[in-house]
């Protein structure tokens, strides 16, 4: 009796010391696990395009990135992608990208497939942004991309995507810095965020807010 007690606290013991080393150690696997979590970059990342190429988002490097989950069939559709022309036709010279990534995860809103959803962007919406393979945002198959996106700025009543039209604004240096609801308009978005100088600094004078 007395020999299993005191084999149960040499394990303990054990238990304890590996515990103490792996937290505790910069070079221990579960650091280092947490060190690549950490240190992933936005960059890192490749994505699909409406076409189904592979596009690494290395190529928006240096670029500051509004990234949306759009949908065709949505009642904010009309106005979000009419703002969304208008805010590129104002800043793609200035170093700035939409990355629209169609999702029908919410309603069933964005039914076509990628064809026709780039038929309906290019010639009902006049996009000119980059449009994207569809993806889901939330669930067992998220896109890595907005499992990073929700990780770096998550939302009210927690980091899934609460429906289509959910913004988040990149800085040069590829960390996300904002996160918009699907209600929040492109044109508030710019009101905001230049009187509150962000966009106005990343844009014309590079600040780095990582």
């Amino acid at each position: 009796m007395l020999l299993v007690k005191f084999a149960n606290w040499v394990s303990l013991f054990v238990v304890g010391i590996a515990f103490f080393y792996f937290y505790t150690n910069p070079s221990s696997p579960l650091h280092r696990g947490m060190a690549e979590e950490t240190s992933k970059s936005l960059y890192d990342f490749t994505v699909k395009d409406i076409r189904g190429n592979d596009v690494s988002l290395s190529e928006y490097s240096g670029k500051v990135l509004l990234i949306v989950n759009v949908a065709s069939k949505c009642g904010l559709t009309q106005t979000n992608y009419k703002e969304l022309n208008v805010l590129y036709e104002k800043y793609k010279s200035q170093g700035f990208e939409i990355l629209a990534f169609p999702c029908n995860q919410f309603a069933g809103q964005e039914p076509g497939s990628n064809e026709e959803i780039q038929e309906v962007v290019c010639t009902m919406f006049k996009a000119e942004f980059p449009v994207f393979d569809k993806i889901e945002v939330n669930g067992k198959n998220v896109a890595p991309l907005y499992k990073f996106l929700k990780s770096q700025k998550g939302g009210l009543f927690g980091d899934s995507i609460k429906w289509n039209f959910t913004k988040f604004l990149v800085n040069k240096g590829g960390k996300v810095v904002e996160r918009y609801a699907p209600t929040t308009s492109p044109l508030k978005i710019e009101v905001r965020t230049m009187s509150s100088h962000c966009l106005c600094l990343i844009l014309q004078k590079g600040a780095d807010y990582s």
